[in-house]
């Protein structure tokens, strides 16, 4: 099998969030499980994200063109023909329909990943890893192959070894956790903290944060203060640890709440992003979730009642804990690894055909 690296072309920052780059992760890792190296070419701020993307066993091409610009382009061509990828996987808004046609032009197959379907996708494959948009709303060209829905989720290994240990649910005292993903663009964290440890029946609350949220060093002292209260998870080890503790999740309707959906965890859900709507309608259909609204309309009073009617009904919790299980299996890697091998494959082949 041709063992070509896979060239991600993604960036994170503090402007444009880190979601796409953690998803890319997630990507990459399932990748790498059949040996297939990958690089990213990709500007981060901080860049102590690069070393993570190191640790990981991926290669890091630093940039500081912004993308989807003709110097990107450029960059990113040059790459192309350095590194002879299988696939330039790129997952960003900015990457316009010129910019992946060029690439496409390149010689190499583009895959997009996409979640807001705003362009019609010149790309020989598309990516959805949340639960929505639908197929209808994608536009496309003719033998272009789409990946979506939810056997297709990214969920990270560490979140789907936690699935066995929360089949049943924790003992009390009741345990709530703040889980917004990988962005908080509201700076709803410590707010949303501090409401829930004012709810009567909750006993603890447990915010996870990625390590460059801005108010890490706010939402350490709080565990200070708080001791036995109030926890912070940033590392993964502590996060698994959380999940397999909780009675109830406060979260955003993105690619956290899928994970949190896959190992059985009753979500109130607050929409911080205008993206994340058909997600957070998805599972609330599905009953593994209870969608309160948008960020700006939904008061402190009503997450109060949201939280009491949750926690004082066990049989609900256990239905949205078996419904999002049921929902999401966490094998959407695996999957899109395999869709990506099989194009690949048959793209190959053709290859061989028309030079036979």
């Amino acid at each position: 099998m041709n063992r070509n690296p896979i060239l991600f072309r993604v960036d994170g920052t503090t402007s444009i969030g880190w979601e796409r780059a953690y998803r890319c992760l997630t990507f990459a890792a399932a990748l790498q499980r059949r040996r297939r190296p990958t690089y990213f070419l990709s500007q981060f701020d901080p860049p102590a994200f690069g070393f993570t993307v190191k640790r990981g066993g991926h290669d890091w091409l630093r940039t500081e063109c912004p993308i989807g610009s003709p110097e990107d382009l450029n960059a990113t061509l040059q790459q192309v023909y350095k590194l002879q990828p299988s696939a330039v996987i790129v997952d960003a808004p900015e990457a316009q329909e010129g910019y992946l046609r060029e690439l496409q032009a390149g010689g190499t197959v583009v895959v997009s990943l996409d979640h807001l379907a705003a362009l019609k996708f010149p790309s020989r494959l598309i990516i959805n890893p949340l639960l929505g948009p639908s197929k209808e709303t994608y536009q496309y060209e003719r033998g272009t192959q789409l990946l979506l829905g939810e056997r297709y989720a990214l969920v990270r290994p560490e979140v789907r070894r936690a699935r066995p240990v929360r089949s049943q649910e924790p003992p009390q005292p009741f345990r709530v956790m703040v889980a917004l993903g990988d962005d908080d663009p509201n700076n709803q964290v410590v707010e949303l903290s501090r409401l829930l440890m004012n709810c009567p029946r909750v006993g603890r609350v447990d915010a996870v944060v990625r390590p460059q949220h801005p108010a890490v060093e706010q939402l350490k002292a709080m565990a200070e203060d708080y001791t036995g209260r109030f926890e912070l998870a940033v590392e993964p080890n502590e996060v698994t640890t959380r999940l397999s503790r909780c009675h109830l999740a406060v979260t955003a309707g993105n690619g956290w709440a899928v994970e949190l959906a896959c190992v059985g965890v009753p979500q109130l859900v607050i929409v911080q992003n205008e993206a994340h709507w058909p997600t957070a309608k998805r599972l609330e259909e599905e009953g593994a979730a209870v969608c309160l609204g948008a960020f700006p309309t939904v008061s402190a009073q009503a997450l109060r009642q949201g939280v009491q009617n949750m926690l004082a009904d066990q049989y609900e919790r256990q239905a949205m804990s078996r419904a999002g299980r049921h929902l999401i299996d966490g094998r959407g890697p695996d999957r899109l690894v395999t869709g990506l091998e099989v194009m690949l494959h048959r793209g190959r082949r053709a290859l061989a055909g028309l030079a036979a």
